[in-house]
């Protein structure tokens, strides 16, 4: 800077000589303003050309393009290059941070976004500032379209509206969803969080499979609870009456033999509860193991002779139908009780003497087909969706006497599942029922006689 004051003033002193030289002092005096002007002229140039790039920067920042202005120097030099440099710094370290900022702010509202909670947020007054998609989904919201509207004005549900008028939000509130239906409910939990100033999160969470599965439990637990009363009280009565009674061997014999059928009935029960639970909590069968159809089905044959004996003097005609020798990958105890599990089903519920066809075949794409057809009373049609819900029952009455425990379609779904497979049923009110499994190609093989080996 000293450096160029002092070749300004020399120009000056070396315009005013010359101008004396040539035309005495008034030369020189023009000489010195003459000077002067032309470096007010270039300076004003200079200042002119750091206004322009001034202007471009700015206009370069309004349209956010990147920050290509910035990478060059300013285009003047000297005290206002000086100047105009320290600008130039403070840009891009303004803009540097700026950016950063901001791609910070893209990045957590990116990941608000994919939260599968709804988030809005709130001013002081209540208005919607923001919202991410899951709101919007969850209270029907448009997330451009309702900016800067109050959220009571948006969500009308009475407990919502009592809950933000109230202005304690300790707990969260449960509301129906918008897309709720008798058929399909939609259950939503709403709750408000202060923070900063004033401001408000409001977070949405769907909790209908919370619900629905609190539901069950309880439902789970009483069914229990009811199916255990029933044979606890029998028992108890009966052991009452062979401690203050002095009975006749003969009755006591009959008492120790109704126990025993009621004790039986709860230790199906808890081991129809212990198959699921170990069903639900295990790995999928793996694809190594294969077990014999033959086999499984010889035994499914004898535990359904013994029920129909058990059941009745007159028994039932029961037919097993194979139409080739076939192995079925998977774990032969869940296939057995399966298997066993739509047998004894069908016997229980077909008066005898009825008649019960149990067929396993190879299907033409590879697959086998596991299937029992009764000649039973039948099945409304209401019924059908939920027969493979726990402890559902047709009949309650009729089930008790038939000695089922209400799980028996719950564990052959569950095993249906593991093993690929799919089970149907058809059914018609006086014309018998028809269960029927169908495992995947991948889990049925033939099994090769050696006749037909020595015969190849």
């Amino acid at each position: 800077m000293l450096v160029r004051c002092f070749v300004s003033l020399l120009l000056l002193a070396a315009s005013g000589l010359a101008g004396g030289l040539l035309a005495g002092w008034p030369g020189a005096l023009a000489g010195v303003v003459l000077m002067a002007a032309a470096g007010l002229i270039w300076e004003s140039l200079r200042l002119l050309r750091l206004q322009a790039w001034l202007r471009e920067l700015q206009m370069a920042h309004r349209e956010e393009e990147p920050q290509a202005r910035l990478l060059l120097s300013p285009p003047v030099g000297g005290i206002l290059g000086e100047i105009s440099d320290r600008v130039w710094r403070l840009l891009r370290t303004h803009l540097r941070a700026q950016q950063e900022s901001q791609s910070r702010l893209q990045e957590m509202l990116a990941a608000i976004q994919a939260s599968p909670n709804g988030v809005v947020l709130l001013d002081a007054e209540g208005r919607i500032e923001w919202c991410n998609q899951t709101a919007a989904h969850h209270l029907g919201l448009d997330a451009s379209r309702d900016v800067r509207q109050h959220v009571a004005h948006l969500i009308r549900d009475p407990a919502f509206n009592a809950y933000v008028a109230a202005g304690i939000f300790a707990s969260d509130i449960v509301i129906s969803g918008r897309q709720s239906t008798p058929a399909r409910p939609v259950r939503l939990s709403l709750q408000i969080h202060p923070y900063g100033i004033g401001q408000r999160l409001l977070l949405s969470r769907d909790v209908t499979l919370i619900e629905q599965a609190e539901v069950m439990r309880r439902d789970f637990v009483a069914n229990v609870s009811h199916e255990m009363r029933t044979p606890l009280t029998v028992l108890s009565g009966f052991v009452e009456t062979l401690q203050t009674l002095d009975l006749p061997p003969s009755d006591v014999r009959r008492y120790l033999g109704l126990m025993a059928v009621q004790s039986q009935r709860m230790q199906t029960l808890v081991n129809d509860l212990l198959t699921l639970s170990r069903l639900e909590g295990s790995p999928p069968p793996s694809m190594v193991d294969w077990v014999d159809a033959s086999a499984v089905l010889a035994q499914c044959e004898v535990d359904a002779r013994a029920i129909s004996s058990y059941m009745g003097n007159v028994e039932h005609a029961i037919e097993m139908v194979q139409d080739a020798a076939l192995q079925l990958c998977g774990v032969s105890v869940e296939l057995q009780s399966a298997f066993s599990n739509l047998v004894s089903n069908a016997v229980r519920y077909t008066p005898a003497p009825g008649r019960v066809v149990v067929t396993l075949r190879q299907l033409a794409d590879g697959s086998a087909e596991f299937a029992v057809q009764d000649s039973g009373p039948g099945i409304a049609p209401e019924h059908l969706p939920r027969l493979t819900e726990r402890f559902y029952r047709v009949d309650r009455s009729r089930s008790r006497d038939s000695g089922g425990t209400g799980l028996g379609l719950a564990i052959v779904k569950h095993v249906t599942q593991r093993h690929g497979g799919v089970l149907s049923i058809d059914s018609e009110l006086g014309h018998g029922s028809r269960f029927a499994i169908v495992f995947p190609a991948a889990r049925v093989r033939r099994v090769i006689e050696p006749s037909s080996l020595k015969a190849a």
